[in-house]
């Protein structure tokens, strides 16, 4: 890609939402990378930041580095391999708040389109209907405007990118996407999206478990 944007992580605290013997969940900032990058100028990211509180702690799944919000970590490899699974098999409920560029005529709908790595372009990812993998986003617009419209979006699969480019195949990019929007929909301090909420079941008891962070826009 010949735009790069620079990498400059925020100089803030773990947000602890919820920690046990097994888990801990944490509300990402924007513009942190869940795991290190290529290159000693990449090496701060989350679970960089977490393991210095929590030596044991275990990748299980990613946010976007320009996405906030909702991300759980194992404290043990039996609690990685479950929590993996469950992702995995779509057995988790993610739910993200964005806000995208347009008025959204539909209330609710469901995005279905497959999508793959545009590989001249990586790191971003298009729709392939031949070869691309499947991928589904439910949404549900919470209001809108002329300019923009606030929406809650409801992933089935987990692709890279897949919010964001399911909302830019509607018409309706995510504001300040640096690397999707463009104009106007690009000029806003973060990414607007969001990881409102997740649901799973707890690795050793089974029993559900939800834990939410609200949007910071």
């Amino acid at each position: 890609m010949s735009e790069i944007t620079p990498y400059l992580p925020p100089d803030t605290p773990l947000d602890i939402l919820h920690e046990d013997s097994d888990v801990v969940v944490v509300n990402k900032p924007a513009g942190l990378l869940s795991v290190p990058g290529r290159g000693e100028h990449l090496a701060d990211c989350l679970i960089t930041r977490l393991q210095a509180a929590f030596p044991d702690a275990l990748l299980v799944h990613r946010l976007d580095r320009d996405t906030s919000g909702v991300m759980i970590f194992a404290l043990t490899p039996h609690a990685q391999r479950h929590l993996s699974m469950q992702f995995e098999q779509r057995k988790t409920r993610k739910t993200y708040v964005a806000r995208v560029w347009g008025r959204m005529e539909e209330k609710t709908g469901t995005v279905d389109l497959p999508l793959i790595v545009d590989w001249p372009n990586r790191p971003l990812q298009m729709v392939d209907h031949e070869n691309g993998k499947p991928a589904v986003t439910d949404y549900r617009v919470l209001k809108t405007s002329d300019e923009e419209s606030r929406v809650r979006l409801f992933p089935k699969t987990g692709r890279s990118h897949q919010l964001r480019v399911h909302m830019l195949a509607l018409g309706h990019v995510i504001l300040g996407d640096p690397l999707y929007a463009k104009g106007q929909a690009r000029d806003f301090d973060r990414l607007m999206l969001h990881s409102e909420e997740l649901r799973f079941n707890h690795p050793e008891s089974g029993k559900g478990m939800s834990f939410r962070a609200k949007a910071p826009f």
